[in-house]
């Protein structure tokens, strides 16, 4: 019986422990990632429905929007950088101390 045709049972018998391990690790990280995007996507979609409901002839808060895109932002760059605000300014393109006196002004935590 060749390698490839044996039964699933016999190939994961066959790795050591450590391999497995590695193996449950790096799939439990992959689900994880995954669960992100899809968090990330769901939000995304979620705003882009808000953004539709916007009725024009009641009036649109032009700053209280801004405000809300804006903490939007840097929230996702917080979570995409694991909350370390240097990575998080060069992704959005803002100076580290623009960046801390946005989350200081908008209360945002992470």
């Amino acid at each position: 019986m060749s390698p490839s045709s044996a039964p699933v049972q016999f190939r994961i018998a066959e790795r050591t422990a450590p391999d497995r391990v590695q193996h449950l690790v790096n799939m439990a990280l992959s689900l994880l990632e995954e669960a992100e995007t899809l968090a990330r996507d769901k939000a995304f979609t979620d705003e882009s429905i808000r953004l539709r409901t916007l009725d024009p002839a009641q009036g649109i808060d032009l700053y209280s929007e801004l405000t809300r895109f804006e903490t939007g932002l840097i929230k996702l760059a917080l979570e995409h950088t694991g909350g370390n605000q240097a990575k998080a300014a060069k992704l959005l393109h803002l100076k580290p101390t623009t960046l801390n006196s946005k989350i200081k002004l908008y209360s945002i935590e992470y």
